[in-house]
């Protein structure tokens, strides 16, 4: 029971993390929030995600451009231009680095208002930071597994958030169902959506990329809206516009 718990914890935590606040708020700027604010969610994705955590401009960048480029050979992460997930996911790990490490600037259409902390940055990135995270996972599995099986859920926490972009990336760009044309491949992943926070409603996103509601039909729901809601009502975020 511990390590489903871990697991459970790890893999919502993470995936929370990186839809809200890498997602809508450092890749849209659906709402704003405050310098500290800002701050504590930076540190508390850096936890959650862990040995994975997203540097959020590198995120920003590279989400920006999957939206001007959907489906196209210039998308960091179509999964119609490779024969499998793997693949798909070394190309976008390097687009990743490039930005991350600063290698090369983006085009001018994808740069600034996403939040940067370099001394943060530069900590999570660190690979005795990295081994930590991981040392830790180990110790929690070995302190409370009780069949050797539970052992293969380990590497899914040591790449949690790239794992996560995956199954995103790939399911929600051939699997499932149009609502729109976006002139994409964009599909809406019901119901495998309910493990994934409304991250695989990838065809209404793509339909309206700064809606805040990812869920536009009657039997969708989109869980991270309604946490997006009460923290727009206790003013701890401000959305730009209410829907």
């Amino acid at each position: 029971m511990p390590i489903l718990i871990f697991f459970l914890a790890h893999w919502f935590l993470s995936l929370f993390t990186q839809t809200f606040f890498m997602h809508r708020y450092a890749s849209h700027k659906m709402f704003t929030m405050g310098k500290g604010t800002e701050k504590f969610f930076y540190f508390f994705s850096f936890l959650a995600q862990g040995s994975s955590f997203l540097n959020p401009r590198a995120y920003a960048i590279m989400h920006r451009m999957h939206h001007a480029y959907s489906d196209t050979e210039k998308d960091p992460h179509s999964p119609h231009f490779f024969k499998d997930v793997w693949h798909m996911m070394m190309h976008t790990k390097d687009i990743y680095l490039n930005y991350a490490k600063y290698g090369t600037e983006p085009e001018k259409a994808f740069r600034g208002d996403y939040p940067v902390w370099p001394i943060m940055d530069k900590i999570s990135d660190a690979w005795i930071t990295r081994l930590l995270f991981v040392a830790g996972y180990i110790a929690f599995y070995v302190a409370f597994a009780t069949h050797w099986w539970m052992f293969l859920l380990l590497p899914i926490h040591f790449f949690m958030s790239p794992v996560h972009g995956a199954i995103v990336n790939w399911c929600g760009h051939k699997y499932g169902y149009s609502s729109f044309d976006n002139n994409d491949h964009s599909k809406n992943t019901i119901p495998v959506d309910i493990f994934l926070l409304g991250e695989l409603m990838q065809n209404n996103h793509h339909k309206s990329p700064n809606s805040v509601n990812f869920a536009k039909k009657w039997f969708e729901f989109d869980p991270v809206y309604s946490v997006v809601l009460l923290l727009h009502k206790t003013k701890v975020i401000k959305l730009r516009k209410v829907e």
